[in-house]
């Protein structure tokens, strides 16, 4: 996809991003944690795994710019939808996360869009776990549910772009 300016593919995934960050951060403060195969998962994690590919995307349709001014405008959003202190951790976390999600996406997007994404949420969700933990609770002990929730979400999410591509290039072909 080549960048242009406002289409409604890009209100679309701004919306997209905006709502994933307000879930996530609404989450986490209404339903703390949630139990899933012995792991501690907090609830904004599923929500948070889209943000980082929804961003990707964002950047993809509307150029660096846009994409730049929207993790700008998701960390101020963290403000808005949650408890103080939730919203402070989730706004250095994010800030932190998106910006190295951003550097990592960039760099391999053109050569592997599908590897590019995999490895720039990876980075990313672990950045935003560490960061995110250990200002909102003080502790690292929900980062294996923190990364497992996350990670659920971005897999899913990359395998329904791929297979998208995938069914794109085979009705052009």
């Amino acid at each position: 996809m080549t960048p242009s300016r406002w289409t409604s593919t890009t209100a679309l995934l701004l919306c997209g991003y905006a709502a994933a960050i307000a879930a996530a951060n609404w989450a986490t403060t209404l339903w703390p944690q949630v139990p899933v195969f012995g792991l501690q998962i907090p609830a904004g994690a599923f929500f948070a795994g889209l943000v980082f590919t929804v961003r990707n995307l964002l950047q993809d349709a509307a150029g660096s710019r846009t994409a730049l001014i929207a993790v700008v405008a998701g960390a101020a959003l963290s403000g808005l939808v949650a408890s103080p202190h939730v919203a402070l951790a989730s706004a250095a976390a994010f800030a932190t996360s998106e910006t190295a999600d951003f550097a990592v996406y960039t760099r391999l997007r053109r050569r592997r869009p599908v590897v590019a994404m995999a490895l720039s949420d990876t980075v990313g969700l672990l950045l935003d776990s560490l960061v995110f933990l250990s200002l909102a609770f003080g502790s690292l002990s929900l980062f294996g549910g923190q990364v497992a929730g996350k990670a659920v979400t971005t897999v899913v999410a990359v395998s329904v772009l791929t297979c998208a591509r995938a069914g794109r290039r085979a009705v052009t072909t």
